[in-house]
């Protein structure tokens, strides 16, 4: 997102946790933390706009509460911060995982949803944020909610969730796989999609930034295509990967180490999670490519920068 507001001209202020550094961006760093509601007073001091794109994206965490902290706390903090500071318009970008998925169909901005369907503490405290996004919208401070699937690309640097199926299945450590489905995009769609909402977007309103509903087995079968490494054949029953979720994620409890497997991933995995972007198409004019030129991108972006071994 920053690389595309600077290509197009955009004077851009980034907010870094102290010890962090801007990875091939010209941008002005500002420390802060958006924990810290001080901090952010002056980063966004003098800024007409707010992209607030920044959360805790993890499924598994052995300190829950801090998600909390950075993603609700946070969310408020740094609206709170830009409404005092002036700023003219906001766009808080969500997630698919606040999107209700109604059984056997696709999921839209409509879909009836609360916090008892959220899975875990990661989308409980994005469902909980958004509505903090949306109480300032009703109060007037124009604020555009997006709601973007599963980006992929490239420049994933920590990787994303996303990102570790990407290279888990390039590094050979994908030998099955579940019945379950996701919505990619690009994620340089995405960017672009967070400037549409900017531009069109309604005060108060979410868009699904999305493409394409696929299976996780059409996923690998793309990435093999890609890469020339064997899809997997075999599909696992939902129990069995719901007690090896169980058992790594309590074994995670323990040596703190991220397990392999998080079981609210495992649950996640329940639902295909597939959604419609037509809201998003139509009044943001969002069009995004191809899914399989962003996995290609992703693919790359990892060989060429070591993470497949």
């Amino acid at each position: 997102m920053a690389r595309l507001l600077v290509e197009r001209g955009h004077t851009v202020k980034a907010l870094v946790r102290p010890g962090s550094r801007l990875r091939e961006l010209d941008a002005e760093p500002v420390t802060g933390d958006l924990r810290d509601p001080e901090s952010l007073a002056s980063a966004v001091a003098g800024c007409g706009v707010v992209f607030h794109m920044a959360a805790d994206y993890r499924l598994w965490a052995r300190d829950s509460p801090e998600m909390y902290r950075s993603n609700v706390d946070g969310t408020r903090n740094l609206l709170a911060a830009s409404l005092r500071a002036g700023v003219e318009r906001v766009v808080y970008t969500s997630t698919v995982g606040c999107i209700g998925m109604p059984p056997g169909g696709e999921g839209d901005e409509r879909t009836p949803v609360g916090l008892d369907d959220m899975t875990g503490p990661y989308k409980r405290s994005k469902f909980l944020a958004e509505q903090v996004a949306l109480q300032y919208a009703r109060e007037a401070f124009p604020v555009v909610i997006v709601n973007p699937t599963a980006p992929v690309g490239d420049h994933d640097w920590k990787p994303t969730p996303t990102g570790r199926m990407i290279v888990d299945f390039l590094r050979g450590r994908m030998p099955a796989y579940l019945d379950t489905g996701l919505n990619l995009v690009d994620a340089d769609d995405t960017a672009v999609g967070h400037l549409l909402a900017l531009e069109h977007g309604r005060a108060g309103e979410r868009y699904i930034l999305g493409c394409r509903n696929m299976t996780l087995r059409e996923i690998f079968e793309e990435l093999s295509r890609i890469s020339g490494r064997a899809a997997p054949k075999v599909r696992i029953p939902y129990m069995v990967a719901y007690a090896a979720g169980l058992a790594s994620t309590a074994w995670a409890s323990v040596t703190g180490h991220e397990p392999r497997a998080p079981i609210d991933a495992v649950r996640m995995a329940r639902k295909k999670m597939w959604v419609s972007a037509a809201k998003a198409e139509r009044e943001l004019g969002f069009h995004p490519g191809p899914v399989e030129n962003a996995l290609g991108k992703a693919a790359g972006w990892f060989q060429q920068n070591g993470y497949l071994g």
